[in-house]
């Protein structure tokens, strides 16, 4: 393995490359730079990658005859970009993501990953972000690693020995940090709702942000819960410290925390850091929905943009604008539903910040079903708890009026009675 500066390091990029960039907090910030940098000697560099942290120069307009970029998922910094047309996303399971690179539907000729430092057997961990990069590592030609020491050294897929690494570049620099933001009263209910649906010995999926910390914080009076999810963040310490997760009534993976990625704060990283409680898995195999319902009780809790009368629910786009990705929502809700004694959830406030209701008639033109209502079972509001599950397109829309806002139930009741004539 040769160390040298991220300016040496990306050298090895040629123009028409296939590019990948390691995940959410794990995005190795000096390489990206670097790169860019270096977008007066590239032509058609294809750049993929799942949601990352920091900046993404590269979709810059005035870069669009050197890079090209495909988001698996969309965060923040390339929102903009998706929309003017700087960037394009790739509509995608994200079990299924590794297996574009296993088949080599994608032939990736570099993976830009930030790893541990080695150990004294000469192995370095992907951290916090095992995801699609262990296949991404496994099937590019070069793989580019950015060694930091604030990158905590985890347990489980994510090794790969310094022979592995083509170059490395040595930083210091932190790890992005998600921080808990306080909670609204409506997330609160949102969380008791959901809390109330978590039986005891449940396996749990939940994502990161308000909703799964609200349901996270509701569930100190629980017993013998388990973690089985795609990520995980800050919301889980308390309840593994209290004894309220202890994952003794899984039937894979006993006693483990399983997960393919985390994204908080350092307290997080600190806590994960060499714990070999918690196991850093291929999201191929995390999120295999056969290996899902083989848990007991699996409850997945996920959120929406907005959900229709039929139950639809879109979750990655508001219209046409790309807001995130499919991600692995229908990975784990399906995987519930198949899971002996398991709920699958949607859970979201009944209106956004502005008062327009997320209960609506019809999904706006161009928003992308993430769930289709023959996948959805439960969706939760402040105001209540819908099963749709078994029911009809009449009774599935009385149900989701009935945890709307009060303020907006007349207008979705007219709606309702001039879409099916009764209700």
């Amino acid at each position: 393995m040769n160390i040298l500066s991220a300016e040496n390091a990306v050298q090895l990029i040629r123009s028409n490359d296939h590019i990948y960039i390691h995940t959410a907090a794990a995005a190795p910030q000096q390489l990206v730079k670097a790169m860019t940098a270096r977008h007066h000697e590239l032509k058609n560099v294809n750049i993929y990658h799942l949601h990352t942290e920091g900046v993404a120069p590269y979709t810059q307009r005035e870069y669009r005859e050197n890079f090209n970029t495909f988001a698996f998922f969309t965060a923040k910094n390339v929102r903009q970009a998706m929309k003017e047309g700087d960037a394009d996303y790739v509509p995608i399971f994200l079990s299924e993501v590794p297996l574009l690179f296993r088949r080599r539907i994608i032939e990736l000729d570099v993976a830009m990953i930030q790893v541990s430092p080695p150990d004294k057997h000469g192995y370095c961990s992907l951290g916090v972000s095992v995801d699609a990069t262990r296949a991404a590592i496994q099937n590019a030609t070069t793989v580019i690693a950015q060694i930091n020491p604030n990158m905590p050294r985890t347990h489980g897929d994510g090794l790969i020995h310094v022979r592995n690494i083509n170059v490395a570049v040595e930083v210091n620099d932190p790890i992005y940090e998600h921080a808990q933001q306080p909670l609204s009263d409506v997330e609160k209910q949102i969380g008791e709702n959901c809390a109330e649906l978590i039986e005891d010995g449940a396996t749990l999926q939940m994502g990161i942000g308000s909703i799964p910390d609200a349901v996270l914080a509701a569930l100190g009076d629980h017993q013998d819960l388990g973690i089985h999810t795609e990520m995980f963040s800050d919301g889980v310490i308390p309840l593994i410290k209290s004894g309220v997760v202890n994952n003794s009534k899984k039937r894979i993976h006993p006693d483990k925390v399983v997960a393919t990625f985390a994204m908080g704060t350092r307290a997080l990283y600190d806590y994960m850091d060499d714990n070999p409680l918690i196991q850093m898995l291929d999201t191929s195999y995390v999120n295999d929905t056969a290996v899902i319902r083989r848990n007991p009780k699996v409850t997945a809790i996920n959120s929406a943009i907005e959900v229709d009368f039929t139950g639809q629910v879109c979750a990655d786009s508001i219209g046409t604008y790309q807001f995130s990705g499919v991600g692995g929502q229908m990975d784990f809700i399906r995987g519930a539903s198949l899971s002996e004694g398991g709920k699958p959830i949607i859970a979201l406030p009944s209106q956004t910040a502005k008062g327009v209701s997320k209960i609506v008639p019809y999904l706006k033109q161009g928003a992308g079903v993430v769930t289709t209502r023959a996948h959805v079972h439960y969706v939760v509001t402040e105001h209540g708890v819908a099963n749709l599950f078994g029911k009809s397109l009449r009774q599935r829309t009385r149900a989701l009026i009935d945890i709307a806002h009060p303020d907006h139930r007349e207008e979705l009741e007219k709606a309702a009675f001039e879409r099916f004539n009764v209700l």
